[in-house]
């Protein structure tokens, strides 16, 4: 099997044999190679010492316990910037389950191999002699699409229990199925994930949300018992019916909210909103004998509390937790065209935030795919985001000129009064006319000659202009109609 490795990267490989080392790739890069996938970065594997590898570079760092040497390349990719180079080590007990007590370097590529998490990451690559070191079985397992633990599964989640986390992250990201003596070891041994920091069960939680399956990844995460040490209040929704509105329970609703959110390709706030937005469901439910029915007043400002809590305890930056907050409170607006104003619309966009609308209504495109309804945008929902394109644009208004009222009075040396607008409504005709006498100059010299004219002659110019900008508004509306085809 040939790869194209990056020249980045093989001068480093070569680097290290030229001085009489070994250098093999090792671990995702290999796995990706293999998978035909673009590694997002690199590791070298080497019997080298950190303090024969630093020398060998004209510039490295070196920062951790672990010898892991970062060899710095002269290019503007980032996922070949740093070439990482680790010397063969021996690991011994991991007493925390999240970091070995001892390291030993320069023992044997095996015994390297036999510390490593699953036997997909197992397996090295010598680009010197185009050979691979598999003693673990690891293309067989790439093969049969499985994660497979190397050795004893509990133990390799005992020594880290980060591991079992990647092992459903590495299910969602490459569509494999979890051995079932791995994953018998991971509901076995899931109550460790509570030694692991928050800030590392974010990230691989960011990088599940992030995958094409996030539904399938948190769905594992939950039978394999890991959930509830990432966010306990999720299960809370499981078994917990619904309206007569949705056909999925509370927790399967954010699921497949969340798996919309994915399909469409939306961005990660999205996605985040999309799994908390009804977080608060189970709490808030209450049965109305007059609707004969569940109901959940409330739940989105409880939910949105709750949504903080959650991503505070996962320490997620704070303008992710306000964005994604912001959307949580706000996904219960009132959207029917038919009884709101635009008014109405735009105190909705000053509550989330211009930047956050479209994101709103992507979340409440979501909310309604993950009831199990089939259509994301009933004509209702279409409309109200033809309001909403309507209230952000800038309407059509003397606003828009490169003089305002003040410059026309300096301009004319007259006081205040109907003159005034009729020749700003003037102007305004000329330039819906031609955009490019929307100048300082050119406008002045128009307000000059306008000013000259009779009252009724003006009068009847500055009729003409406020006839020009209403067309103008109807056929800007229209535009906005007929491109969300509700027109």
């Amino acid at each position: 099997m040939k790869f194209e490795i990056p020249k980045e990267v093989l001068v480093v490989a070569e680097t290290l044999e030229e001085a009489g080392f070994e250098a093999y790739l090792v671990g995702g890069c290999v796995r990706d190679l293999i998978l035909e996938k673009t590694p997002k970065d690199w590791d070298i594997t080497t019997n080298a010492t950190p303090e024969n590898i630093q020398p060998l570079f004209t510039e490295t760092f070196y920062e951790n316990e672990y010898g892991t040497v970062g060899v710095v390349s002269e290019t503007d990719n980032p996922t070949l910037k740093v070439v990482e180079v680790t010397p063969y080590r021996k690991e011994g007990e991991y007493s925390d389950s999240r970091r070995p007590d001892t390291v030993e370097f320069g023992v044997s590529l095996s015994e390297d191999l036999k510390r490593r998490d699953f036997t997909i990451n197992a397996i090295a690559y010598r680009p010197k002699t185009e050979e691979f070191v598999d003693e673990h079985e690891g293309q067989k397992d790439l093969g049969n699409r499985l994660i497979r633990a190397v050795g004893e599964p509990t133990v390799r989640f005992e020594e880290d229990a980060l591991r079992m986390m990647r092992a459903v992250r590495l299910s969602a990201e490459l569509g494999f199925a979890i051995e079932q003596k791995t994953a018998d070891a991971i509901y076995k041994k899931s109550e460790n994930l509570a030694k692991i920091s928050k800030e590392r069960i974010r990230d691989e939680l960011i990088r599940i949300l992030e995958t094409d399956v996030p539904m399938q990844g948190i769905f594992l995460a939950q039978r394999l018992g890991l959930l509830k040490h990432i966010a306990p209040e999720l299960e809370l929704g499981m078994g917990v019916a619904q309206n007569q509105a949705h056909s999925f329970d509370v927790f399967e609703h954010l699921l497949r909210a969340l798996q919309h959110a994915a399909d469409k390709k939306w961005a990660f706030a999205i996605r985040l909103a999309a799994l908390f937005h009804d977080v608060a469901k189970p709490e808030t439910r209450r049965w109305s004998d007059e609707k004969k029915d569940w109901t959940f007043y409330g739940h989105d400002v409880v939910g949105a509390k709750l949504t903080k809590k959650i991503l505070k305890d996962l320490r997620f930056p704070a303008d992710v937790i306000e964005k994604t907050v912001k959307l949580v409170r706000w996904h219960m607006f009132f959207s029917d065209p038919d009884q709101i104003t635009l008014s109405a619309v735009r105190r909705v966009i000053t509550n989330v935030g211009t930047e956050n609308i479209e994101d709103l209504l992507s979340l409440r495109i979501c909310d309604r795919i993950g009831t199990g309804r089939p259509k994301e945008q009933p004509f209702r929902l279409r409309k109200y985001m033809a309001m909403v394109d309507q209230a952000l644009r800038d309407p059509i208004s003397v606003s828009m000129l490169a003089i305002d009222g003040k410059d026309v009075m300096q301009i004319m040396e007259e006081k205040p009064g109907p003159r005034i607008g009729w020749i700003l409504s003037a102007l305004l005709e000329e330039v819906l006319e031609d955009p490019e006498k929307n100048t300082n100059e050119y406008l002045s010299e128009k307000t000059l000659v306008l000013s000259r004219m009779e009252d009724g002659a003006l009068k009847e110019r500055g009729e003409e202009g406020r006839q020009a900008r209403e067309k103008a508004e109807e056929k800007k509306i229209a535009e906005i109609l007929e491109k969300h085809h509700v027109s």
